[in-house]
C-alpha cells in the first residue's frame, strides 16, 4: 500500500478550510428551520411571503427578457457589423458594470421622477402637467435593473459572436437563409451556452440587490431580510427568509453550471475569422442611435445628473465627513483585497499541487461559491455563530467592564464576509494565470533544492504579479460598491460610500447622495474600461 504523501497535506487542510468556511454559514441557515416563530411566520405569510415570491418572480422574468434583448442585440451589431462609432461603443457597452445599480437607479428618478428634470420642462415649458409615467414601480426596477446588468451577456455573446467564424453563415447564405434568419437559425444556437451563462450571472446579481430595489421601494427578499433583522428584531426570521432565497440561488447555479457543460462548439478544419460588414444607408444611423440610446440611459444620464447634483451640494454640510467615508471604503476594500488575494494564490496553488483531483475541485468549487450568494445571506449566516463565539468568549475570558460583544461589529468579520463573497472573483484572475505557468518550473526548482512556501515566494508569485493584482482590483471595487454586507455588519459609527448612499436615498437626498455616488462610480471606471478593451 503506497505511503500518504505528507508535503500534500497542508494543501489538503486549507482547501478544507476554505470550503467549511462558506459551508458554515449555509448550514446555520438551514438548520434555523429548527425553531420558527410560528405567530411572526403567520403575519409574513398571510401578508408577505405571497408578495415577495410574486415581486421575485417578476424580477427574474423581467430582468431576464432585459438583459437578453439588450445584450445579445449590442453583442451582435457591435461584433458583425462595422457603423458610426461602433469601435467606441465595441468597449463602451461594458461601462454600466462601473455604476452600481442603485446609483443608477436614484440618479434616473432625478431625472424621470414627478420632480425630476424632465417633468419639470415638460410641465413649465408644454403645459404638461401630468408628465411622464411614473417610474417608481416594478417596471421602473425592472430597466434599471436590465440596464445595469446586460453587460454580463453583451461581454459573453460578443466574444462568441466575434470567435463564430465566417463559415457558418456562409453555409446559411448558400442554402438561401436571410441575414435576419440566419441570426436565429445558426448563430443564436452557437453562442447559447455564452448567453445562458451571461444570463445566470446577471438573475444572480439580481436576486442579490439590495439597493435598488430599496430607492423604487419594490419588496424582495433581501429587503424582507433586512426588515425582520432590524424591523422585527428577529434573527430566526432572517435567517429562515435567507435560506428561502438560497433555493432561489441554488437553482440558477446548478443552471449555470450546466450551462458550462455545454460552452463548446466543434468547427470542421480551419476558419477564417469573423468579417464584420459595413451597414450603409439609415441602417447604420438605426445602430448608432440604438446603441448611444442604451449607453445613455446607463451611463452618461445618470453621470451627467450626478455631476449637475454634486455641483450643486459641493460644501453642503451633509459633504462635511466625506472623506472620513471614503477613507474607510478604501481601507475595507484593500484589507478584503489583500485578504481575498492571499486566499485565492493559496486556493490556486493547492489545486495546482493536487493535479487538480477531485477533491480539489470539489473544494474550490464549494469555496468560491459566495459570489453567487447574496450578501444579506451571507451577513446573516455569519451573524450566527459569531455571536455564539461572543457569548462563549464573554462567558470564559476575563474582560473590561461594559465589553459587550468581542467579535460582532467588528472590522475582521466584516473583512471575512467580504473575502467570502468576493473570494470567486480573485481566485479567477489569479488561476488563469497560473494556468499559463508551466509545472515544470515547479519541478525544476525543486531539483534545486528550492521546496514547500519558497516555491510559491521565488517561482510563482513574481510571474503571477499582474493575475493577482488584476484580481485584488477588482475585489477593491467589489467591496467599496457592496452595501447589504456592511450596511448589516460593519462596526457602530464606521459608515462607508455605499452607507452613505443608503442612508441619504433612503429619506429621498438624492442630491446628497450625489459625491459619494461620484467617489463609487470613479473606482469601478478603471478596471472596467482596462477590462472592457480587451478582446478576451
Amino acid at each position: 500500500m503506497p505511503k500518504p504523501n505528507l508535503s500534500l497535506l497542508p494543501h489538503r487542510l486549507w482547501l478544507a478550510f476554505a470550503a467549511l468556511m462558506v459551508v458554515l454559514p449555509l448550514s446555520v441557515l438551514l438548520l434555523s428551520f429548527a425553531d420558527i416563530d410560528r405567530e411572526l411566520w403567520a403575519h409574513l405569510w398571510e401578508y408577505q411571503l405571497p408578495l415577495l415570491l410574486q415581486h421575485t418572480l417578476y424580477m427574474v422574468l423581467g430582468v431576464s427578457a432585459g438583459v437578453l434583448l439588450l445584450g445579445i442585440s449590442t453583442a451582435w451589431l457591435t461584433a458583425m457589423y462595422d457603423f458610426p462609432l461602433r469601435r467606441w461603443f465595441f468597449w463602451a457597452l461594458m461601462l454600466p458594470l462601473a455604476i452600481p445599480a442603485y446609483v443608477t437607479a436614484f440618479s434616473l428618478l432625478g431625472v424621470f421622477d414627478y420632480g425630476g428634470v424632465v417633468n419639470v420642462w415638460l410641465r413649465e415649458n408644454l403645459g404638461f402637467e401630468r408628465g411622464l409615467p411614473d417610474i417608481r414601480n416594478v417596471y421602473g426596477t425592472l430597466i434599471v435593473l436590465s440596464l445595469a446588468f446586460y453587460p454580463y451577456v453583451y461581454l459573453l455573446a460578443r466574444n462568441a459572436f466575434s470567435r463564430m467564424g465566417t463559415r457558418a453563415t456562409e453555409v446559411g447564405a448558400s442554402l438561401g437563409v436571410s441575414p435576419f434568419a440566419s441570426f436565429f437559425r445558426i448563430a443564436l444556437p452557437m453562442a447559447r451556452p455564452w448567453i445562458a451563462l451571461g444570463l445566470m450571472l446577471a438573475l444572480m446579481e439580481t436576486l442579490a440587490d439590495f439597493g435598488t430595489v430599496s430607492v423604487f421601494n419594490y419588496d424582495t427578499f433581501t429587503t424582507a431580510i433586512y426588515q425582520a433583522w432590524y424591523g422585527f428584531y428577529s434573527i430566526e426570521t432572517a435567517q429562515q427568509l435567507a435560506s428561502l432565497l438560497i433555493v432561489f440561488v441554488f437553482v440558477l447555479m446548478v443552471l449555470e453550471q450546466r450551462s458550462r457543460l455545454r460552452q463548446r462548439y466543434t468547427a470542421g478544419g480551419r476558419d477564417a475569422p469573423q468579417q464584420r460588414k459595413t451597414l450603409n444607408g439609415w441602417k447604420k444611423y438605426a445602430a448608432t442611435v440604438y446603441c448611444l440610446a442604451i449607453l445613455s440611459l446607463a451611463v452618461l444620464i445618470p453621470l451627467a445628473q450626478l455631476l449637475y447634483w454634486a455641483w450643486q451640494s459641493f460644501g453642503d454640510e451633509f459633504n462635511q465627513n466625506l472623506w472620513e467615508h471614503t477613507l474607510n471604503s478604501l481601507l475595507l476594500g484593500m484589507m478584503a483585497a489583500v485578504c481575498a488575494g492571499a486566499a485565492a494564490l493559496l486556493l490556486a496553488w493547492s489545486k495546482r499541487r493536487l493535479s487538480n483531483s477531485r477533491f480539489a475541485r470539489a473544494a474550490v468549487g464549494i469555496a468560491t461559491l459566495g459570489y453567487g450568494i447574496p450578501g444579506a445571506v451571507l451577513a446573516v449566516g455569519i451573524f450566527i455563530p459569531t455571536a455564539a463565539a461572543d457569548t462563549w468568549l464573554l462567558q470564559h475570558f476575563s474582560w473590561e467592564e461594559g465589553t459587550a460583544s468581542i467579535l460582532k461589529g467588528s472590522v475582521t468579520v466584516l473583512v471575512w464576509v467580504y473575502v467570502l463573497r468576493f473570494l470567486a472573483v480573485s481566485f479567477a484572475a489569479t488561476d488563469a494565470g497560473l494556468e499559463r505557468i508551466s509545472p515544470a518550473q515547479e519541478e525544476a526548482a525543486r531539483s534545486l533544492g528550492i521546496a514547500g512556501f519558497a516555491v510559491l515566494w521565488r517561482v510563482y508569485l513574481p510571474q503571477l504579479k499582474g493575475a493577482l493584482g488584476t484580481g485584488m482590483l477588482m475585489v477593491l471595487v467589489d467591496v467599496m460598491k457592496e452595501m447589504p454586507i456592511t450596511l448589516m455588519m460593519r462596526p457602530f459609527d464606521w459608515d462607508t460610500l455605499a452607507v452613505r448612499i443608503y442612508n441619504f436615498t433612503a429619506e429621498g437626498h438624492y442630491q446628497a447622495a450625489a459625491l459619494p455616488a461620484l467617489l463609487l462610480v470613479a473606482s469601478g471606471l478603471l478596471p472596467v474600461i482596462l477590462f472592457s478593451k480587451t478582446e478576451k
